[in-house]
């Protein structure tokens, strides 16, 4: 492979594990320039502490209309420049500090916690009627994806025969191979629906007890948010409250699967559910394009002056195989301590809902093989449909027995 080869950006990822050349770059080059599909350059950063160091930067922006902010794809490229209003991950300070506030309180530890039984509640149910149709089924369908959609469909008062719906729509948003009309239309259907269900609840008032309903009453009736901002903010909470977690169940299975050592470790020792989600989201980190920045100033990065205007690509996925953090960190091993991984991001821009993550991750795995202990897959592993060419990496199918 060509030096020219290896620094055209993106590189393709293994199933399980980042692109190859990280590994080589995080040894020897840890800032680099990298080619983006647009034909324009940025710099890759792929070691631990330069990840957090540019994360935890507020000279860095996420705001995708900055000079130099890189676009990885052009269905992502069309995508963010047509998100009108865009969500407050894409907002830097102050801005982006005033409506995550909006959503603190929500997705406070203590907040989540309440909700745990009913998560654990909804695993069980699901696992009793996969086990009740039997097999063969779908994991990835019928089980990994209804999990957080439930979840985040309660939470914001979506009706549930709408999941299907934003479901497709989410996964075509986040497409990176598709025609770039594709994901603007996705965006442009998913406003379209969030406007009507938007003015439903307006109309009905505080009769119910969801997110939107709160978000209407106590900020965009006092005038602290417009619609289309409570709108941008639901579409984000729906896409990043569904996707993410629905892989992350999918892809800690496979490698459970893969190491029935482990398997039976945590089956005999559902205690052990707490590290091993730790270990299946640093393993993973599905969210692995997330880190695109631009420089709003000149700043030093890993010994390399980057100037401001100059695009960065941030590789959060890279800097959770760092060996200089994590020991044998290609390793998947449910006892590691891997509190400091960051599958979650760093700094300002930290997944504000990973409490709620966190608590549907072990309510499933602390179950998973104590339901289903000759879980299996029906399929060889080369078969299943990975999504390499998705913003969040995961499966479109997982076929299994039992």
């Amino acid at each position: 492979m060509t030096m020219e080869q290896e620094m055209t950006f993106p590189m393709k990822r293994c199933p399980f594990a980042p692109p190859p050349q990280y590994a080589k770059l995080r040894e020897k080059a840890p800032v680099s320039k990298v080619t983006l599909p647009g034909g324009d350059w940025a710099w890759l950063i792929t070691r631990y502490e330069d990840v957090r160091a540019v994360l935890g930067d507020n000279r860095f922006s996420t705001q995708p209309n900055t000079p130099g902010y890189p676009f990885i794809a052009p269905a992502r490229a069309a995508l963010l420049k047509n998100e009108t209003p865009p969500t407050f991950i894409r907002m830097d300070p102050p801005e982006h500090g005033k409506y995550r506030r909006m959503l603190t309180k929500e997705f406070m530890v203590k907040h989540v916690e309440a909700m745990r039984p009913a998560i654990v509640e909804l695993v069980d149910g699901l696992l009793r009627e996969m086990i009740r149709s039997g097999p063969p089924a779908d994991f990835f369908e019928d089980f990994a994806l209804q999990v957080p959609t439930t979840v985040i469909s309660k939470i914001l008062g979506v009706p549930r025969e709408d999941e299907p719906f934003f479901q497709d729509r989410s996964k075509a948003k986040l497409d990176l191979a598709a025609d770039p009309k594709v994901p603007v239309q996705a965006a442009a259907d998913m406003r379209e629906y969030l406007d009507r269900l938007i003015h439903d609840k307006e109309a009905k008032g505080n009769s119910s007890d969801d997110l939107i309903t709160r978000l209407l009453a106590e900020q965009v009736m006092p005038g602290h948010m417009s619609r289309d901002e409570l709108r941008a903010m639901v579409e984000l909470l729906i896409i990043g409250g569904h996707e993410t977690t629905a892989n992350t169940i999918a892809l800690g299975t496979l490698s459970l699967l893969e190491h029935p050592e482990q398997k039976e470790a945590l089956a005999a020792n559902p205690a052990l559910a707490n590290t091993a989600v730790e270990e299946i989201l640093r393993f993973h980190t599905p969210v692995h394009y997330n880190g695109a920045r631009a420089a709003m100033e000149d700043v030093t990065i890993g010994g390399q002056l980057i100037r401001k205007g100059d695009g960065v690509l941030a590789m959060i996925n890279s800097a959770n195989r760092d060996a200089e953090v994590f020991d044998h960190p290609d390793g998947f091993d449910i006892r590691r301590q891997s509190l400091r991984h960051l599958a979650f991001s760093y700094g300002v821009h930290q997944c504000i809902g990973q409490p709620l993550a966190r608590a549907e991750l072990q309510s499933v795995f602390s179950v998973l093989f104590l339901r289903l202990p000759k879980l299996a897959l029906s399929v060889p592993l080369s078969e299943i449909p990975f999504r390499y060419d998705a913003f969040v990496f995961g499966v479109d199918a997982m076929p299994v027995t039992w």
